[in-house]
């Protein structure tokens, strides 16, 4: 496990982990870097679809917002595009403008405030840009289909895989459109630490371009960002290398992959452990693990959706890759989270759809693990409210008030 950069940061922890020996592990703090985390449960990046020019709207203060509120360690935002063609959609989240940093900054210094810690996904969605939201099934954006504000996009891609459709037009990426688009995520992560950021993650997965780099399936190129895997790998390591060099050191780096291909795919856990070595050696604290984005028709099986499915990933990624992991999809239970975090198959557990149906669940998780400091996961305000409640609740009925 990667040790804290500075010295008295560590001994801040052992002294806290001393002094919390008993509680669960769940809830325990742990450092990246400088950053300190109240505890181990992460809001996983969720696509609103709900920003106008790229910019966060006061919907993503209150969807963000509350995740604070509700005492989870990290708060990351949606996928965020490092330019304007590197969307989904016209309605996806970007930082590829100054104009936006404000926006995010207000955000931020809400989440701040309540205790939890800012984080940003910067990525670019490839081939698989210019589309509808998730509501029309991410379908290609064209003329028939889209208003004329909304009109399709040509996507850039590592390789042209079917030219014959008609959408979305794809542009085979060039050395030029490579080196431009390495300076957009530097400037992308130039522009996440003005915004007040505290961990910043490197979206390398679902079929989007960097995954679309590494998979054979994807990527035809003869050249040095083709061919074998580590032709394949190289467009990864520089974008972790420019992201990590532009992005402070006192901060952690966290990167996605798709541990496995989807149903057919070729790419698997093997590269995966080789890929998460060379991200190590490059800079990066924490590998999340999930998968799918890219298909095909070798005998690789689909990923069953089950609690927990792609606990084993960040496993086996931690134990052969020597890196601190992230476990995310369908971790819905406090003892669930707590047993993976307690079998070391991950250091930190995110939350997704869950904390839509529950955003309070790091403090209910608290209760049902039997922490007694499960209410000071909550605002001040509301914790006194709610031990006040407890109190009267145990008086006698026939009290005088």
């Amino acid at each position: 496990m990667n040790q804290p950069i500075h010295s008295d940061a560590g001994v801040i922890f052992d002294h806290i982990q001393d002094q919390m020996i008993d509680r669960p592990l769940l809830l325990s703090p742990l450092t990246l870097r400088t950053i300190q985390l109240r505890n181990r449960i992460v809001i996983a990046p969720m696509c609103q679809y709900a920003s106008k020019d790229g910019s966060p709207t006061d919907w993503h203060l209150v969807h963000l917002g509350k995740f604070a509120i509700g005492g989870a360690g990290i708060v990351f935002g949606e996928e965020t595009a490092i330019e304007p063609l590197g969307r989904k959609t016209y309605k996806c989240a970007g930082i590829w403008s100054d104009a936006h940093i404000a926006q995010y900054r207000r955000i931020n210094d809400f989440i701040k405030a309540h205790g939890s810690v800012p984080a940003i996904q910067l990525g670019h969605a490839g081939g698989k840009a210019s589309c509808h939201g998730a509501l029309k099934n991410w379908i290609p954006l064209t003329p028939e289909n889209s208003p004329a504000k909304y009109s399709p996009w040509t996507v850039t891609a590592p390789s042209v895989i079917n030219s014959s459709q008609q959408w979305p037009k794809v542009k085979e990426m060039d050395r030029q459109d490579i080196q431009a688009a390495l300076a957009q995520w530097r400037e992308a992560t130039l522009r996440s630490v003005d915004a007040g950021f505290d961990v910043l993650e490197i979206h390398g997965a679902h079929g989007y371009l960097i995954h679309e780099f590494l998979s054979p399936l994807t990527n035809l190129r003869t050249d040095a960002y083709g061919g074998d895997r580590e032709g394949r790998m190289r467009f990864a390591l520089e974008v972790a290398e420019i992201v990590r060099a532009a992005w402070p050191q006192t901060l952690p780096l966290f990167f996605r992959v798709s541990a496995v291909d989807g149903k057919g795919g070729v790419w698997d856990m093997d590269d995966t452990v080789v890929l998460a070595r060379e991200l190590k050696a490059r800079g990066v604290d924490v590998i999340d693990c999930s998968s799918g984005g890219v298909t095909g028709s070798t005998s690789m099986p689909i990923v069953p959706r089950v609690p927990g499915y792609q606990v084993e990933y960040a496993h086996r990624v931690r134990q052969e890759a020597d890196i601190q992991t992230m476990a995310v999809g369908m971790i819905t239970t406090a003892h669930q989270a707590e047993d993976i975090l307690r079998n070391g198959q991950a250091d930190l557990v995110a939350l997704a759809r869950e904390v839509m149906w529950n955003p309070h669940w790091p403090a209910h998780a608290a209760e049902k693990l039997g922490d007694e400091q499960a209410y000071d996961l909550l605002p001040h305000d509301y914790a006194f409210r709610l031990h006040r409640r407890d109190e009267e609740c145990n008086m006698p009925v026939n009290r005088v008030t």
